[in-house]
């Protein structure tokens, strides 16, 4: 792959080119100084990947992510020094674009300290544009009879799927809404499994509902956001119960969308919703379709709001989502069908 360097340090910058060019999959194509310069860079000569910091002089790692994925889209990976000290700049940059984030390696005397970590989210990277169809897939924002009801508890699911760009757009659509104490909303965002703890909470600060973090053999919870934390796909079954399962292993998105929304289909008997948000690449699209063929209530993100509009488009294309919806109706969409308090 061609990697372009998005950081002002010019140690860090050389940790990052040192990493890269210590591989023979892998080209530095140029190293930019300010976020400016990175959007600059990027116009003239577009990489498949860009590794970008979060604090630059001239455009912050942030508003370079945005302008770069409105000019020239590419795929982008945050780098920076720790990620855990910065999680408001992590997640406004996720929702600019950004695929994912990492720390950056460190300097040290016989070898780069964090190197191995860089390269296997670099391989991961690799697979998602790959199977995105490289940069065509970082497209930028250019009646079934009901199902039988649970006997008790949880009686309605709202399961929504998301990658690129999907933190602040899930933030949006559940902003200002306590769900009912019998619908549950379970969340499967594409993000490493050391951050979804963050995520999680940071996603409580934005929302009037409590968020909590999935760990294996939970049950559903009404009227309470669910976030899959795991580098496994996450599960459900016909008892309800939540778990994570590393099959299929060779699949790039994990936690998989598809996988879920799979089990959805399968195992609910409620009432459930599925809503596929902004992201790269297909995953969520054959789940949201399985969903849809199950009877259940189907949505989509529409091109106009996606900050990348690959995993909607997919949805679109296969006819798997009965509404396709800009970002700022989906929220009240679901509020009309669903009840609970504002």
């Amino acid at each position: 792959m061609k990697i372009g360097i998005a950081n002002d340090v010019a140690m860090a910058a050389e940790a990052l080119r040192r990493v890269v060019a210590g591989t023979r999959q892998h080209e530095v194509l140029w190293i930019a100084r300010t976020g400016l310069e990175a959007v600059r860079m990027c116009a003239e000569r577009r990489p498949d990947l860009i590794l970008m910091d979060l604090n630059m002089p001239e455009l912050d790692g942030v508003e370079a992510t945005r302008r770069i994925m409105e000019e020239s889209p590419c795929a982008i990976l945050v780098v920076t020094g720790r990620p855990q000290d910065s999680v408001n700049q992590v997640f406004r940059a996720l929702g600019a674009g950004a695929l994912d984030v990492t720390a950056t390696p460190i300097l040290v005397p016989g070898h780069n300290e964090g190197g191995a970590q860089l390269l296997a989210k670099i391989r991961t990277m690799e697979k998602l544009i790959r199977h995105s169809g490289g940069s065509q897939g970082m497209s930028p924002r250019s009646a079934t009879p009901p199902a039988e009801r649970p006997e008790s508890g949880v009686r309605t699911l709202l399961a929504i799927g998301a990658s690129t760009g999907g933190p602040v757009a899930v933030a949006r659509i559940l902003a200002g809404w306590q769900a009912p104490a019998d619908c549950a909303v379970v969340v499967v965002q594409h993000i490493d499994e050391n951050f979804a703890d963050h995520f999680a909470r940071w996603l409580a600060d934005q929302l009037a509902m409590p968020v909590r973090a999935i760990e294996h053999g939970d049950e559903l919870m009404g009227g309470t956001v669910m976030i899959a934390k795991s580098n496994d796909h996450l599960v459900l079954d016909e008892k309800r119960h939540l778990g994570y399962d590393a099959v299929p292993k060779d699949y790039a998105y994990r936690p998989s969308v598809d996988v879920f929304f799979r089990c959805v289909a399968q195992h609910w008997r409620g009432d459930a919703t599925g809503i596929l948000l902004t992201g790269m690449g297909r995953d969520g699209a054959e789940g949201l379709l399985a969903m849809r063929r199950a009877g259940k209530t189907t949505v989509a993100q529409d091109q106009a709001t996606s900050a990348v509009y690959g995993m909607p488009r997919a949805a679109a294309e296969l006819d798997a989502a009965q509404l396709v919806l800009p970002l700022e109706k989906i929220g009240p969409f679901l509020r009309s069908t669903t009840g609970g308090r504002f």
